[in-house]
């Protein structure tokens, strides 16, 4: 079911499927909720499952020029209350992990389990800085051909090559975004702060999704924040790059689903 919530007057867009206790699906950069849409059929079997498109993305309107994460996660929260919801699991997928742990600072106790798929809890450092502006440059430039490409690096190159089909409808959902949504959103996560701390402080369980063939987030730099948490787990996947829910589902999504259960 399509829903809206309001968040200072502006539209936030999500859907609700299934019933039962609650998981919450954030996506990544530059996407909307219909990365999630292969999931939810299977995780709504057991769950109530929310998918939302972030400020600016999908159907949600944009909110400031800047979307900060915890912009974000405020907005998280209408929804979370629209829906009325107690304790939930929430995951997010790389900037939407991003989100989740803006969130999980602000509303810890709202949280069973967190999910960080394909993210990290640390802050830009001066070069990634630079990287986001040359982004915002280059977005300014040509929008479509930015995130069409951008989407194109998500991916290990062989499963790209063997899955160009499936490729192309991701870069189709970047392609449909808003330049200023786009830009809005690199601006926030080049200035997000380090969740480190919130890592260690966190008493809900974590699952780390990491893939080995991450170029953006190579995962020998993630692992020492698994062992930050009060409880961590992790999904460590040998032939995954970026883009894990698409690149290996019948592998993540039964740990996903296990991990949702314990927390509850």
């Amino acid at each position: 079911m399509f829903k809206e919530a309001y968040f200072d007057g502006k539209k936030l867009a999500y859907t609700v499927t299934g019933e039962g206790e609650a998981l919450l699906l954030l996506h990544g950069f530059p996407m909307d909720r219909r990365v999630w849409d292969t999931w939810i059929p299977d995780l709504a079997r057991e769950f109530k499952v929310i998918a939302v498109d972030l400020p600016g993305f999908g159907d949600s309107e944009l909110i400031a020029q800047i979307h900060s994460m915890d912009l974000m996660a405020k907005a998280v929260q209408k929804i979370v209350e629209a829906e009325q919801l107690k304790r939930f699991v929430l995951i997010g997928h790389s900037m939407g992990g991003y989100v989740s742990l803006a969130y999980a600072s602000a509303y810890a106790g709202n949280l069973a389990g967190l999910v960080l798929f394909h993210s990290h809890a640390r802050a830009d450092d001066e070069t990634a800085k630079a990287n986001r502006e040359k982004a915002v440059m280059q977005v300014q430039a040509d929008n479509t051909a930015y995130v069409t490409n951008f989407v194109q690096s998500l991916f290990d190159e062989q499963f790209a090559a063997s899955n160009p089909e499936l490729v192309r409808d991701y870069s189709l959902i970047a392609a449909s975004q808003t330049q200023a949504a786009v830009i809005a959103a690199l601006k926030g996560m080049r200035d997000r702060v380090s969740h480190l701390e919130n890592l260690r402080s966190l008493e809900c369980p974590i699952l780390f999704v990491l893939g080995k063939k991450d170029s953006r987030m190579p995962y020998m730099n993630l692992l020492a924040q698994v062992a930050l948490p009060q409880h961590a787990e992790l999904l460590l996947l040998e032939e995954v790059a970026h883009m894990g829910f698409a690149e290996d589902p019948s592998t993540i999504k039964p740990i996903i689903l296990d991990f949702v259960a314990r927390c509850m």
